[in-house]
Protein backbone atom coordinates (compact mmCIF):
# COMPACT_ATOMS: atom_id res chain seq x y z
CA UNK A 1 0.00 0.00 0.00
CA UNK A 2 1.23 3.26 -0.93
CA UNK A 3 2.07 5.98 1.95
CA UNK A 4 -0.02 8.81 2.79
CA UNK A 5 1.81 11.60 2.16
CA UNK A 6 0.94 15.27 3.94
CA UNK A 7 0.89 18.54 1.43
CA UNK A 8 0.40 21.16 3.66
CA UNK A 9 0.51 24.21 1.16
CA UNK A 10 -2.92 22.38 -0.14
CA UNK A 11 -4.54 21.62 2.73
CA UNK A 12 -4.59 17.86 2.30
CA UNK A 13 -2.91 14.83 1.99
CA UNK A 14 -2.07 12.14 -0.84
CA UNK A 15 -1.68 8.64 -1.19
CA UNK A 16 1.89 8.29 -3.31
CA UNK A 17 0.70 7.33 -6.48
CA UNK A 18 2.68 7.32 -10.27
CA UNK A 19 4.15 10.09 -11.88
CA UNK A 20 0.75 11.81 -13.28
CA UNK A 21 -1.83 11.03 -10.59
CA UNK A 22 -1.57 10.35 -6.79
CA UNK A 23 -3.76 7.54 -5.80
CA UNK A 24 -6.23 9.74 -3.88
CA UNK A 25 -6.08 13.00 -1.19
CA UNK A 26 -7.72 13.79 1.82
CA UNK A 27 -8.18 17.35 3.57
CA UNK A 28 -6.36 17.68 6.16
CA UNK A 29 -7.69 18.76 9.79
CA UNK A 30 -9.13 22.45 9.39
CA UNK A 31 -9.37 22.07 5.37
CA UNK A 32 -12.69 20.64 2.92
CA UNK A 33 -12.34 19.77 -0.38
CA UNK A 34 -15.21 20.91 -2.51
CA UNK A 35 -15.67 20.14 -6.30
CA UNK A 36 -16.75 22.22 -9.67
CA UNK A 37 -17.99 21.20 -12.58
CA UNK A 38 -17.63 23.03 -15.99
CA UNK A 39 -20.82 23.29 -17.63
CA UNK A 40 -18.91 22.36 -20.60
CA UNK A 41 -15.48 20.61 -20.93
CA UNK A 42 -12.84 22.79 -21.18
CA UNK A 43 -9.39 22.29 -23.42
CA UNK A 44 -6.81 21.80 -21.03
CA UNK A 45 -5.04 25.38 -21.02
CA UNK A 46 -8.69 27.02 -21.05
CA UNK A 47 -8.83 24.85 -17.71
CA UNK A 48 -5.99 25.10 -16.43
CA UNK A 49 -6.61 29.14 -16.79
CA UNK A 50 -10.38 29.02 -14.95
CA UNK A 51 -9.22 26.80 -12.22
CA UNK A 52 -6.64 29.44 -11.57
CA UNK A 53 -8.98 32.35 -11.84
CA UNK A 54 -11.93 30.64 -9.39
CA UNK A 55 -9.49 29.43 -6.84
CA UNK A 56 -8.11 33.60 -6.76
CA UNK A 57 -11.54 33.86 -6.04
CA UNK A 58 -12.05 32.04 -3.31
CA UNK A 59 -8.92 33.38 -1.99
CA UNK A 60 -6.91 30.15 -2.40
CA UNK A 61 -3.53 29.40 -3.83
CA UNK A 62 -3.02 27.56 -6.79
CA UNK A 63 -1.70 24.22 -4.64
CA UNK A 64 -5.13 23.87 -3.31
CA UNK A 65 -5.50 21.71 -6.75
CA UNK A 66 -6.11 18.38 -5.33
CA UNK A 67 -8.29 16.64 -8.18
CA UNK A 68 -8.55 17.04 -11.95
CA UNK A 69 -11.66 15.03 -13.90
CA UNK A 70 -9.98 15.15 -17.54
CA UNK A 71 -11.90 14.10 -20.94
CA UNK A 72 -10.31 13.26 -24.06
CA UNK A 73 -11.42 12.55 -27.90
CA UNK A 74 -9.80 8.96 -27.44
CA UNK A 75 -8.02 6.12 -25.62
CA UNK A 76 -4.24 6.70 -26.20
CA UNK A 77 -1.76 4.06 -26.97
CA UNK A 78 0.44 4.02 -23.89
CA UNK A 79 3.20 5.99 -25.42
CA UNK A 80 0.53 8.53 -26.32
CA UNK A 81 -0.74 8.71 -22.97
CA UNK A 82 2.53 9.26 -21.69
CA UNK A 83 3.36 12.24 -23.90
CA UNK A 84 0.09 13.67 -22.77
CA UNK A 85 0.81 13.28 -19.34
CA UNK A 86 4.37 15.14 -20.10
CA UNK A 87 2.70 18.30 -20.80
CA UNK A 88 -0.18 18.51 -18.27
CA UNK A 89 2.18 17.53 -15.19
CA UNK A 90 4.72 20.30 -16.50
CA UNK A 91 1.78 22.94 -15.65
CA UNK A 92 1.69 21.38 -12.28
CA UNK A 93 5.29 21.67 -11.82
CA UNK A 94 4.81 25.44 -12.81
CA UNK A 95 1.94 25.63 -9.94
CA UNK A 96 4.24 24.53 -7.53
CA UNK A 97 2.21 21.06 -6.69
CA UNK A 98 5.06 18.43 -8.54
CA UNK A 99 7.37 18.28 -5.57
CA UNK A 100 10.94 15.93 -5.17
CA UNK A 101 9.62 13.44 -8.05
CA UNK A 102 5.81 13.63 -6.26
CA UNK A 103 3.07 14.60 -7.82
CA UNK A 104 -0.11 15.13 -5.12
CA UNK A 105 -2.59 15.72 -7.13
CA UNK A 106 -5.69 12.72 -8.33
CA UNK A 107 -6.77 12.76 -11.40
CA UNK A 108 -9.20 10.43 -13.96
CA UNK A 109 -9.03 11.12 -17.52
CA UNK A 110 -11.47 9.36 -19.73
CA UNK A 111 -13.07 9.41 -23.27
CA UNK A 112 -17.03 9.66 -24.05
CA UNK A 113 -18.20 7.29 -26.80
CA UNK A 114 -20.59 10.29 -27.72
CA UNK A 115 -19.49 14.04 -28.22
CA UNK A 116 -16.25 13.41 -27.64
CA UNK A 117 -13.97 16.85 -26.95
CA UNK A 118 -12.01 17.61 -30.11
CA UNK A 119 -8.72 17.73 -27.28
CA UNK A 120 -8.13 16.81 -23.67
CA UNK A 121 -9.67 19.01 -21.38
CA UNK A 122 -10.77 19.20 -18.00
CA UNK A 123 -14.92 18.25 -16.85
CA UNK A 124 -14.23 19.02 -13.11
CA UNK A 125 -11.89 19.26 -10.59
CA UNK A 126 -11.26 19.14 -6.71
CA UNK A 127 -9.58 22.12 -4.41
CA UNK A 128 -9.71 22.58 -0.21
CA UNK A 129 -11.08 25.02 1.54
CA UNK A 130 -10.95 26.09 5.11
CA UNK A 131 -13.47 24.24 7.33
CA UNK A 132 -13.83 25.22 10.92
CA UNK A 133 -16.28 22.18 11.40
CA UNK A 134 -14.25 19.77 13.38
CA UNK A 135 -16.85 17.13 14.27
CA UNK A 136 -17.55 16.84 9.88
CA UNK A 137 -16.27 14.07 8.06
CA UNK A 138 -13.05 14.41 6.34
CA UNK A 139 -13.43 14.93 2.83
CA UNK A 140 -11.60 12.93 0.43
CA UNK A 141 -11.51 11.98 -3.28
CA UNK A 142 -9.86 8.76 -5.01
CA UNK A 143 -8.39 8.70 -8.46
CA UNK A 144 -9.59 6.97 -10.90
CA UNK A 145 -8.26 3.28 -11.86
CA UNK A 146 -9.16 0.79 -14.75
CA UNK A 147 -8.20 -2.58 -14.53
CA UNK A 148 -4.64 -2.42 -14.61
CA UNK A 149 -2.34 -2.87 -11.66
CA UNK A 150 0.11 -0.07 -12.94
CA UNK A 151 3.12 -2.22 -10.91
CA UNK A 152 2.50 -5.08 -13.84
CA UNK A 153 3.74 -4.57 -17.16
CA UNK A 154 1.23 -3.64 -19.93
CA UNK A 155 -0.78 -5.04 -21.30
CA UNK A 156 0.18 -7.97 -20.00
CA UNK A 157 -1.43 -7.69 -16.81
CA UNK A 158 -4.78 -5.98 -17.71
CA UNK A 159 -6.97 -8.42 -15.72
CA UNK A 160 -9.03 -10.69 -18.05
CA UNK A 161 -7.62 -8.86 -21.25
CA UNK A 162 -9.42 -8.67 -24.14
CA UNK A 163 -12.42 -10.62 -22.61
CA UNK A 164 -15.92 -8.44 -22.66
CA UNK A 165 -18.18 -11.22 -21.67
CA UNK A 166 -19.89 -11.24 -18.35
CA UNK A 167 -17.33 -13.29 -16.58
CA UNK A 168 -14.58 -11.05 -17.81
CA UNK A 169 -16.19 -8.18 -16.86
CA UNK A 170 -17.03 -9.39 -13.94
CA UNK A 171 -13.51 -9.92 -12.95
CA UNK A 172 -12.64 -6.22 -14.17
CA UNK A 173 -15.27 -5.11 -12.04
CA UNK A 174 -13.94 -6.99 -9.06
CA UNK A 175 -10.33 -5.67 -9.35
CA UNK A 176 -11.47 -2.23 -9.79
CA UNK A 177 -13.73 -2.05 -6.86
CA UNK A 178 -11.05 -3.86 -4.50
CA UNK A 179 -8.97 -0.94 -5.91
CA UNK A 180 -11.35 1.58 -4.71
CA UNK A 181 -11.57 0.30 -1.13
CA UNK A 182 -8.20 -0.17 -1.03
CA UNK A 183 -7.28 3.63 -1.65
CA UNK A 184 -10.22 4.82 0.63
CA UNK A 185 -8.77 2.71 3.27
CA UNK A 186 -5.10 4.00 2.54
CA UNK A 187 -6.42 7.60 2.75
CA UNK A 188 -8.22 7.25 6.29
CA UNK A 189 -11.47 7.67 4.91
CA UNK A 190 -14.69 6.13 5.82
CA UNK A 191 -16.41 4.10 2.70
CA UNK A 192 -19.87 4.52 4.04
CA UNK A 193 -19.00 8.25 4.01
CA UNK A 194 -18.88 8.02 -0.36
CA UNK A 195 -21.07 10.92 -1.67
CA UNK A 196 -20.25 9.63 -5.09
CA UNK A 197 -18.84 6.60 -7.47
CA UNK A 198 -18.70 7.06 -10.77
CA UNK A 199 -18.42 4.43 -13.54
CA UNK A 200 -16.67 4.72 -16.81
CA UNK A 201 -17.54 2.05 -19.29
CA UNK A 202 -19.06 1.74 -22.69
CA UNK A 203 -20.34 -1.46 -21.37
CA UNK A 204 -23.96 -2.66 -19.93
CA UNK A 205 -23.56 -2.58 -16.39
CA UNK A 206 -27.01 -3.63 -15.02
CA UNK A 207 -25.61 -7.11 -15.05
CA UNK A 208 -23.49 -6.26 -11.88
CA UNK A 209 -25.73 -3.60 -10.42
CA UNK A 210 -26.69 -5.99 -7.95
CA UNK A 211 -23.76 -8.11 -7.40
CA UNK A 212 -21.49 -5.93 -7.33
CA UNK A 213 -22.27 -2.18 -6.59
CA UNK A 214 -25.32 -2.66 -4.69
CA UNK A 215 -23.43 -4.96 -2.41
CA UNK A 216 -20.82 -2.42 -1.64
CA UNK A 217 -23.35 0.10 -0.92
CA UNK A 218 -22.92 2.28 -4.06
CA UNK A 219 -26.30 1.92 -5.44
CA UNK A 220 -27.59 3.63 -1.88
CA UNK A 221 -26.05 7.09 -3.30
CA UNK A 222 -26.61 6.69 -6.46
CA UNK A 223 -24.33 5.11 -9.33
CA UNK A 224 -23.13 7.56 -11.95
CA UNK A 225 -22.74 5.40 -14.99
CA UNK A 226 -20.74 7.57 -17.85
CA UNK A 227 -20.31 5.80 -21.04
CA UNK A 228 -16.33 6.63 -21.83
CA UNK A 229 -13.77 4.50 -22.29
CA UNK A 230 -10.49 4.63 -19.84
CA UNK A 231 -7.66 6.43 -21.22
CA UNK A 232 -5.33 3.90 -22.57
CA UNK A 233 -6.32 1.35 -25.21
CA UNK A 234 -7.23 -2.27 -24.34
CA UNK A 235 -8.51 -1.25 -20.85
CA UNK A 236 -12.71 -1.20 -20.67
CA UNK A 237 -13.60 -0.45 -16.75
CA UNK A 238 -12.87 2.39 -14.79
CA UNK A 239 -14.13 3.76 -11.73
CA UNK A 240 -13.34 7.15 -9.18
CA UNK A 241 -15.35 7.74 -5.83
CA UNK A 242 -15.17 10.61 -3.35
CA UNK A 243 -17.07 12.07 -0.05
CA UNK A 244 -17.44 15.83 -0.87
CA UNK A 245 -20.34 17.64 0.52
CA UNK A 246 -20.23 20.60 -1.63
CA UNK A 247 -20.30 20.45 -5.18
CA UNK A 248 -20.61 23.50 -8.07
CA UNK A 249 -21.22 24.37 -11.89
CA UNK A 250 -19.41 26.24 -13.40
CA UNK A 251 -19.61 28.38 -16.31
CA UNK A 252 -23.68 28.45 -16.75
CA UNK A 253 -25.48 30.88 -18.81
Amino acid sequence: MAGLIEFANGGYAFLEGVYPYSQGVIALPGFAIERARFARPLPLAQGFAAIAAHLASLGRPRTALCAAELRSPRPFSLEGFRDFNAGYVAVLRRWDLVRDGLNPVARSNVCPQFDPPAQPGFFAFSYTVPDAATAAPCSFVVAGSGEWPEDTPFPQGIVARGDTSPAGLAAKTDYVLRTMRERVTGLGGDWAALTAAQVYTVHDIHARLGSHFARDGLTRIGLTWHACRPPIVELEFEMDVRSVATERVLGIG
